[in-house]
């Protein structure tokens, strides 16, 4: 095959990149298996363990080997995990029956639920407060709770279907709205919106993610590219392209780097700081089709993907006009990335 002068130009171009790229890859497979969807996954450094969401419950792994270390049942419509290690306790969004399991952190026993708002899907920790913050997507508002006392505060009312969701520790929370493509500024003490901030271009916003020291925060949008966001002021930076079908992104302290989970098209999006108003895509590294959700190893600076193997979607019905495709049994993984 001949190759013109703009193909080896491109060539050499897509050459550079990889090796100057960070090099991550997939060094690991979890096999899991089991029945049902997925949806956020947590990952607690300093215990070791990985938190999966699995439709009707939270399967624990540990984060080095794999290995099961325990299950929370009883959780209907499970989203998310947000965890309380000060407190010794974690918190699951159970999105179809509206409430919140409370788990103690070393047993895995739950000790109670708390009633919140309607279909609630992220669920944050906010240290500074030592409140739980669900994000509630049919409701359209986010229910306070008193992490020590696993009572109710308040509710704040968004003007939009809520999705992801990110604190600093020091009094800031924020959260996308995927139907408004805004980002909302939160005041966890008053229980208030601070500000609202369009996020154009960027539309259907998900994943959310902060770097705390500079400011930063990484927001995954649905057409194909990463919107990093000035913190204090609102202002959209730069806008880095993706790959298809993001749920989440994360942001590691450690190397600076900022990752995007796409399930559409199978990749890791891993994207560096240049300057501080300008980002790029460091490398695009190959996952499996479906792993559209992460969670990140502060300690190791590992990536956690998980997906399954896909079959042929049911057929439509007049109440489900676009069925999503059947998982295939004990197909589910957990994908670990590196360098």
């Amino acid at each position: 095959m001949r190759y013109g002068l703009s193909s080896l130009i491109l060539l050499a171009a897509a050459a550079a990149l990889a090796a100057a790229g960070p090099g991550y890859k997939v060094v690991n497979t979890y096999k899991v298996g089991g029945d049902g969807a997925w949806d956020y996954l947590t990952a607690d450094a300093a215990a070791r363990r990985l938190y999966i969401s699995r439709a009707t419950h939270v399967i624990v792994l540990d984060l080095d080997s794999g290995k099961s270390i325990g299950d929370i049942g009883d959780t209907p419509g499970v989203h998310g995990i947000a965890l309380a290690p000060e407190l010794g306790r974690g918190f699951i969004s159970n999105g179809r029956e509206g409430t919140v399991s409370i788990f103690d952190m070393k047993t895995l026993a739950t000790s109670g639920k708390v009633k919140v708002g309607d279909n609630p899907d992220a669920i944050l920790y906010d240290p500074a407060t030592k409140r739980v913050f669900t994000f509630n997507g049919k409701s359209q508002d986010s229910t306070v709770i008193d992490a020590e006392k696993g009572t109710v505060l308040g509710t704040i009312k968004l003007d939009g279907k809520p999705e992801f969701a990110a604190s600093d520790g020091k009094g800031g929370v924020w959260v996308n709205i995927e139907d408004k493509s805004e980002l909302v500024s939160i005041d966890p003490n008053k229980l208030e919106v601070k500000s609202k901030w369009s996020l154009a271009p960027c539309t259907e916003p998900s994943g959310l993610s902060l770097d705390k020291k500079n400011r930063r925060l990484f927001v995954g949008c649905d057409n194909k590219m990463m919107a990093v966001v000035d913190a204090d002021t609102g202002k959209v930076l730069a806008t880095p392209a993706i790959g298809e079908g993001v749920d989440a992104t994360a942001f590691d302290d450690g190397t600076g780097l900022a990752f995007a989970s796409c399930g559409g098209d199978a990749v890791l999006t891993v994207v560096k700081e240049d300057s501080p108003e300008k980002f790029s895509v460091a490398e695009n590294v190959p996952t499996q089709a479906g792993a559209r959700t992460l969670a990140l190893d502060s300690k190791t600076h590992k990536v956690f993907v998980v997906t399954a193997k896909f079959g042929p979607p049911p057929a439509a019905t007049a109440d489900n006009p676009h069925p999503r495709r059947s998982i295939l049994p004990d197909s589910f993984v957990v994908l670990v990335l590196s360098k």
